[in-house]
């Protein structure tokens, strides 16, 4: 009798334990972006380290559109992580633009890194300045991306309309860059970490020489309007194949963002993984160079950080909110 109880207790306290680890168990859905970007490498490799390392956690990168998808699945709850661009954020959190109307419960977890604008066509094509894309097949970016937002915003800072103005496609960075390659597209917009898998693969495409097309001029345009979202910024030579000058553009930063219903607990707990595993994902990308403390401020995202991120900051003496 004795001995029946013994193992009555032993399998109460096991199954007590395996519900307790399973009341712990965190799915966490990351929204990212095209496969050809730089989000999407990022994502995968920021799923890999919250598994690995933060006990009870299960992260998954799901490939998207880009920054406006991310939001909007956000607001669904079908995502929990996004990467997205500063400008695209800051209208989700307004709800307007595209949220026009309904406003994104989300919070900052942190600044990542700049998001450059490239304008991107190949000699032969007779483009050397945005007005030249006039009359072209021009790729604003897949829709509801990020770099579909902010070509409307530089098209518009210098009087261009992409609806009559040129012959508008919108695609992939992966699939304009195919499509440049198969002489069914001039140019394209895209907005992307350095280097861009898309990019670097059209450069280095036999007979193709790449020209990325300066536009750091409309920055000023398009901060009056919009806010201070944009700076001026560069490409530097030699960041693609066969690129021998360095390129003058606009730039954005990209966030990292959550759902503001988030536990802090789960927000502090991926900051601080994802700053003690840095490391690791500059492995994955490069731009992980740029997930620094030094980038992180109230000035350098116009949605608020998340509780749990702020906890973690002030932890390593950085004063948010």
């Amino acid at each position: 009798m004795k001995r029946s109880l013994r193992w009555f207790a032993a399998a109460l306290l096991a199954a007590s334990a395996a519900a307790a680890q399973a009341q712990d168990k965190v799915n966490l859905s990351i929204a990212t972006g095209p496969t050809g970007g730089v989000y999407y490498p990022l994502g995968g490799g920021i799923a890999a380290i919250l598994s690995k390392y933060v006990p009870g956690y299960a992260a998954n990168a799901e490939a998207t559109a880009g920054s406006v998808a991310n939001l909007q699945l956000m607001m669904q709850k079908k995502s929990d992580l996004a990467f997205t661009m500063a400008d695209a954020a800051w209208d989700g959190f307004k709800g307007q633009g595209k949220f026009a109307g309904s406003a994104v419960p989300l919070r900052t977890l942190m600044v990542a890194y700049p998001n450059r604008m490239h304008i991107v066509t190949v000699e032969g094509r007779g483009i050397a300045t945005l007005a030249d894309l006039k009359g072209k097949r021009v790729s604003t970016g897949a829709p509801n991306s990020a770099t579909e937002l902010m070509a409307a915003r530089v098209c518009e800072a210098v009087g261009i309309d992409p609806e009559k103005d040129f012959r508008r496609e919108r695609l992939t960075p992966e699939k304009s860059a195919d499509a440049i390659k198969d002489n069914k597209l001039d140019a394209f917009f895209w907005v992307g970490g350095l280097p861009t898998a898309a990019v670097t693969d059209l450069a280095a495409t036999p007979g193709v020489k790449i020209r990325l097309i300066d536009h750091a001029e409309v920055v000023e345009r398009m901060n009056q309007k919009y806010g201070q979202l944009y700076v001026r910024d560069t490409i530097p030579a030699k960041t693609y194949p066969g690129q021998e000058t360095p390129s003058q553009i606009a730039t954005v930063w990209n966030l990292i963002v959550a759902r503001a219903d988030m536990p802090d607990q789960i927000a502090y707990n991926v900051v601080k993984t994802i700053f003690e595993r840095r490391e690791e994902l500059i492995k994955v990308h490069g731009e992980a160079r740029n997930f620094d403390l030094k980038y992180q401020s109230n000035a350098a995202t116009p949605v608020p950080y998340h509780p749990g991120a702020v906890k973690y900051f002030a932890e390593k003496g950085v004063k948010l909110n």
